[in-house]
């Protein structure tokens, strides 16, 4: 036999090396976001359209976005809501079982064992043994331990594992989710409350002045100087604004219900300062954005769309690896044999060596390949379906915010010119320059604008916190700690 060239064993085992890594290598995809994802296109990359102009400012976005408030009410609201709200204990337990199916993935790489044993009295067959005669009955022992190592050369188990942890961090920012919803629900019923009051006590006012006129009205026509269309006007107005205060008093009453719930306690158990509060909570300051690109990064349910993408692309791995055999190398040692014996030499049995199964492509294994494939297509239209929503809440939110807060301060104007107006009528009346009645008038009008301006800014506070709440801030876990510290004493 001719000695083979050098070079030609070398090229041989360099062939079997390139083979042997070829089949390390996990098979299936590996992940990476599509560059036409709606995430890369210039639009979401940008600063977002409509954060110009006053009010707004390209600053990054604080953690704990409602300390902007500077209420102490709402900043301890928001704690209790986060240490006992139940969907954010749902969100806890979802993620410890998630964390529990990566653990149960990780398993599946290594050793494994097993131990078995059993006592019998059987009747065992002499053909089996080659035995001519019968074999007695009698009491049979089987007692053993076994032990096996899965190596995963095609990757399957290692997909497995990728496919888990992308699941649980998504699990992670669904929990994310939750928290920055319950921020902005526990801020918004509180706003509600209070803005509520502020309504009702405005309408309260209203409704003394409107008594007031309608007594003045009263003793003017019982003197001669009125008539009975004007009596009956008044009243009319004084129902009309008399039928308010309830529906005020009820929005009221069910924020508060509403903020019971978020906090898991009875209604009875608010804080008082929470039915004390009879004015509307604003922020004074510019509100802090950022960019679109930094928007993207920061909304939980972005990363959660993108991981569950992760872990589909994981799963055709998954999937691609059940074409391929499996191969395990195991060992197992034990006694068999009747119980009088177990011991001796005779009952001794060990082995070990390699299992290689294969299960060919049947029974629906390449659609299933498919079926994975699809559900990657599947979970990147919903990714980019999540970043374009995103897109699309944040600028709408932006835009209702100006709107708003464009009339609210129109409307802060007409309440600047209906005070000045109520000041000077009432200097007249009380000169003899003027009737007691346009006094009232003008006071009247002064309750009507600041009925509206209290209105407005309830709208004005409501559009912060939307806003927030789309732009994605307060997700961070230690958020609130970190933000109560560089706040200092109060």
């Amino acid at each position: 036999m001719k000695n083979q060239h050098p070079l030609t064993t070398l090229s041989a085992l360099s062939a079997l090396f390139a083979l042997c890594v070829a089949a390390c290598a996990p098979v299936g995809p590996n992940y990476r976001l599509p560059a036409a994802a709606a995430l890369n296109t210039p639009d979401a990359q940008g600063q977002l359209t409509g954060a110009h102009g006053s009010g707004i400012s390209d600053a990054p976005v604080p953690a704990a976005w409602w300390h902007l408030y500077d209420d102490p009410v709402l900043n301890d609201l928001v704690t209790s809501a986060l240490r006992s709200n139940t969907d954010l204990r749902v969100a806890a337990a979802n993620l410890a079982r998630s964390r529990a199916e990566v653990s149960e993935a990780q398993a599946a790489i290594g050793f494994g064992g097993s131990a078995s044993a059993s006592v019998q009295r059987a009747q065992v067959s002499g053909e089996a043994f080659l035995l001519t005669e019968k074999v007695p009955v009698t009491n049979i022992g089987d007692f053993g331990i076994s032990v096996s190592y899965q190596f995963d050369l095609f990757g399957t188990l290692r997909r497995g594992i990728e496919a888990a942890r992308a699941e649980d961090e998504s699990v992670e920012a669904a929990a994310d989710v939750a928290r920055i919803t319950i921020v902005a629900d526990v801020a918004r019923a509180y706003i509600e409350s209070c803005s509520a009051a502020d309504d009702a006590n405005i309408a309260r006012h209203s409704l003394a002045l409107q008594q007031q006129s309608t007594r003045l009205t009263e003793r003017l026509r019982l003197a001669g100087r009125g008539n009975q269309p004007d009596v009956t006007r008044s009243q009319t107005q004084v129902q009309t604004v008399s039928a308010e205060i309830p529906r005020f008093e009820a929005r009221q009453q069910a924020a508060q219900y509403r903020l019971a719930m978020l906090l898991a306690i009875a209604p009875e158990a608010l804080p008082a300062a929470v039915r004390a509060c009879d004015r509307t909570p604003r922020i004074r300051r510019s509100l802090p954005v950022g960019d679109g690109a930094a928007l993207l990064k920061r909304r939980p349910d972005i990363r959660e769309a993108e991981r569950r993408l992760a872990a589909a692309t994981a799963r055709i791995g998954v999937a691609t690896g059940e074409l391929y055999p499996s191969v395990s190398f195991g060992a197992s040692a034990g006694l068999t044999g009747a119980m009088a014996d177990l011991g001796s030499p005779a009952t001794q049995r060990w082995g070990f060596g390699p299992l290689i199964s294969w299960n060919f492509p049947a029974h629906g294994a390449r659609q299933r390949v498919q079926e994975a494939q699809a559900g990657a297509q599947a979970e990147l239209a919903r990714f980019d379906g999540v970043v374009l929503n995103a897109l699309r809440e944040t600028r709408t939110t932006l835009s209702t915010y100006a709107a708003d807060l464009t009339r609210l301060r129109s409307l802060e104007g007409a309440r600047t010119s209906a005070a000045r107006s109520a000041n000077e009528t009432h200097r007249l009346y009380i000169a003899g320059r003027d009737s007691f009645l346009s006094d009232l008038d003008a006071s009247r009008t002064l309750t009507t604008v600041e009925a509206q301006v209290a209105e407005a800014e309830g709208l004005v506070a409501g559009d912060q916190v939307n806003l927030f709440l789309a732009l994605g801030g307060g997700w961070n876990r230690d958020s609130e700690v970190s933000a109560t510290k560089s706040a200092g004493p109060r």
